[in-house]
């Protein structure tokens, strides 16, 4: 993919994002990869913004839940680059969790695209080999022999490439 055609997408994808996450009634915690950024299209009054820690994947978000669960007795976090996320997703995932220990969206390429859960769980970012198909059952195995149960939400795709942005119908020259 150009990077311009690139950027295009990913602009999209966080606006969708952004849009998506204010419609939904919960606090809101932002991380940046790199720097905080305060004066964005993510506003502060909305937004509570925070660097990721850690090496990898998993540690950056078992860093974010543990701030997260610090504040509040659920949180969910999302993936920034799934064209069909929507609000009433996140607010079903929010409410599976008052009968589930966690909630997880699948995403077709055999990770996943949102995760939820009531208290902090380390063992859901140990030894998981992320970006692979095995991540969603892995995930859900480790869930599993823990004793604790989970809840689905519906499966989504993540937008890796061109052809996924045109698959899910949105115009790449907007």
């Amino acid at each position: 993919m150009g990077n311009e055609r690139a950027l295009r997408i990913y602009r999209a994808l966080l606006a969708h994002t952004r849009q998506v996450t204010l419609a939904v009634s919960a606090q809101r915690l932002l991380f940046y990869s790199q720097q905080v950024i305060r004066q964005d299209d993510w506003p502060e009054s909305s937004f509570r913004k925070f660097l990721q820690e850690g090496p990898g994947l998993g540690e950056r978000m078992q860093h974010a839940f543990k701030l997260a669960l610090a504040q509040a007795d659920a949180a969910i976090i999302v993936g920034s680059d799934i064209a069909r996320l929507s609000s009433k997703i996140i607010e079903t995932a929010f409410e599976q969790l008052s009968t589930h220990d966690f909630v997880i969206g699948p995403a077709l390429d055999g990770g996943y695209y949102l995760l939820g859960m009531k208290a902090l769980q380390p063992e859901l970012f140990r030894d998981i080999p992320w970006s692979t198909s095995r991540v969603f059952n892995d995930t859900t195995s480790i869930i599993s022999h823990l004793g604790k149960t989970y809840a689905l939400t519906p499966m989504l795709s993540d937008i890796d490439q061109a052809e996924d942005w045109e698959r899910e119908g949105w115009d790449l020259d907007k």
